[in-house]
Parts: structure tokens; sequence; C-alpha cells
């Protein structure tokens, strides 16, 4: 007689099992790939303290721009790594629509006081699919909002990246539970709401002031003289705009990570981004064998 799931008596069966891991896992050419990212990325950002002092790139706008140029096909390259190795089709569709809910809220808050919404879902998306869809996610949602917004020009490959940073690093953050697990990220998204506004006001603050102020970019000058003025400017251009971008992400995903996580961990486990299908081969009642069956785990 078949059991209710209608396999005969001699058929062979799979327990079919739900496993811990990320739903998006980062694969060794992914790691790599965004491991080469990250250096051209910080090289893009920290030139002003790397470049030698008489070598062309202290020209704060021409490093700007050939440095921006690289960042944007270095961004391309890991995307389509990414994509190729890690992302099939459900975790694509699952990267859209967080992209899409990012571009969405992102207006709503139009930079006044630093208010930017758009990361809370950053966030929220990296820690629940791990740090390389974080990675991905990061740098979609900036160039969909950008889209939207109409915030296209050369500091967007700079914004992707330092998002793409953003998100990645909620994913690295370590393992918790319940309010703890709340508590970290909300404490992560204070910080590293100022990390992003610190290192966009790194991308231009070269050229930002031209060379007469006390706080301005010398080129040749020491590196350490270099980075203590290019503190006092952020501390007194933006400190108050990045407060405000802190509180605002440390409230909302506070309130928000709770339930967030839940479903979209839920999303992810019915997604099965990691599953892999198994063959067996079942025996019917007389006990020849029958088709193969697909099994996932």
């Amino acid at each position: 007689m078949a059991d209710r799931r209608g396999r005969g008596p001699g058929a062979e069966g799979v327990r079919v099992t739900r496993r811990p891991a990320r739903p998006v896992p980062l694969g060794p050419r992914g790691v790599l790939a965004v491991a080469i990212a990250t250096v051209f990325g910080v090289a893009a950002f920290g030139w002003p303290f790397l470049v030698a002092p008489r070598s062309g790139l202290a020209d704060g706008l021409d490093a700007w721009l050939i440095f921006g140029g690289l960042l944007a096909l270095v961004t391309v390259t890991v995307l389509t790594l990414l994509a190729e190795g890690t992302l099939d089709a459900k975790a694509v569709a699952m990267l859209g629509v967080l992209s899409a809910v990012a571009a969405a809220v992102r207006p709503l808050g139009a930079g006044t006081a630093g208010i930017e919404p758009l990361f809370f879902v950053i966030i929220l998306g990296g820690r629940a699919f791990g740090p390389g869809f974080g990675f991905v996610l990061g740098s979609t949602s900036l160039f969909a909002s950008a889209l939207l917004t109409g915030g296209v020009g050369p500091w967007l490959p700079f914004q992707m990246f330092a998002a793409a940073w953003v998100a990645m690093g909620a994913g690295l953050l370590p393992r918790a539970t319940g309010r703890a697990e709340v508590l970290l990220l909300a404490a992560y998204g204070f910080v590293a709401a100022f990390f992003f506004g610190l290192v966009m006001n790194l991308s231009f603050w070269p050229f930002a002031l031209g060379s007469t102020t006390s706080i301005s970019f010398v080129p040749g000058d020491p590196a350490l003289d270099n980075l203590t003025r290019f503190l006092a400017y952020d501390l007194a251009t933006s400190l108050g705009w990045d407060f405000g971008r802190a509180l605002t992400t440390a409230l909302l995903v506070a309130l928000t990570a709770a339930p967030m996580l839940r479903a979209l961990r839920r999303a992810g486990r019915r997604a099965a981004f990691d599953a892999a299908p198994e063959f067996v081969m079942s025996q019917d009642p007389a006990g020849s064998p029958g088709p193969a069956r697909s099994q996932t785990r």
C-alpha cells in the first residue's frame, strides 16, 4: 500500500532538511572579486594619502576622474562575477525587490538633515542574505535610487561602493539572535552612517575648497598632515548631517529589524537559494526501478 506521499512500499525516500547556512553563499571566486574590488575602492577613496607628492595624480580633479572611471569599471566587473557565480534567478528577483524598495524609500527623506531611509533596507538585506548579496544590494540600490531621483553623476560610483561596503558589513557581523541582534544592527547602522558620510567627504574633499583654507588638501604634504585637515573638514562641514543619518538609520533598524529579518529569512528558506537538487531512484511495489525523482535538500 502506498503511503500518504504516494510512494510504494519499496520506494526509496530522501529526508528533506533545512540548511542553516546563508541563503546566498559567496564562493571563492566571489570572495576574490570582492577583495580585489575593495582594494581598488580603498585606493579610489584614499588616494590623497597614497600618491607620491610629485605624481601627476596629486592634482585632485584628475585623480578623482581617473579613479571614478576605474571604480565604475570594477563595480561592473564584480557585479558580473557575482551574478555568474552565486546569484540564481530567485536571488536576482529578491535583489530586484529589495533594490526597488530601497530606491522608493530614499526620496522620502530627500536628504533633509541627513535623513536617508535607504540604509536600513540595505543593512537588513545584507544581514539576512549574507555579505556577498549585501555588496551587490548596496550597489544596485544606490544606482536605482540615483535613476529615480536624478542623482546620476561622477559621484555615483563612490556612493555605490560606500553603500556596498555598508551592506556587506552587516552580513559580516557576528551571529546573534533576538534582542541582541536588533541592538547589534542598530549600533552598526549608527556607526555605518557616519562611515558613509566620512568616505563620501573623502571622495571630493581634495578639490572642494581650493588650496587657500586651513582644511584644504595640500598636494605633496605628509599624509598625516592631510589626514588632520580632512578630519577637521569632516567635523566642520558634515557632523550634524551625518548624525541625522546615523540617528534615523539606527531608529529604523531598531523598529523594523525583527519583523523584516523574519520575513526575509522565511523568503530565503522558501526560495532555497543554495539548494541542490538530488535525483534518487524510486521503486514500484514489484521491486523494479521507477523513474527518477528530484529531491531538494
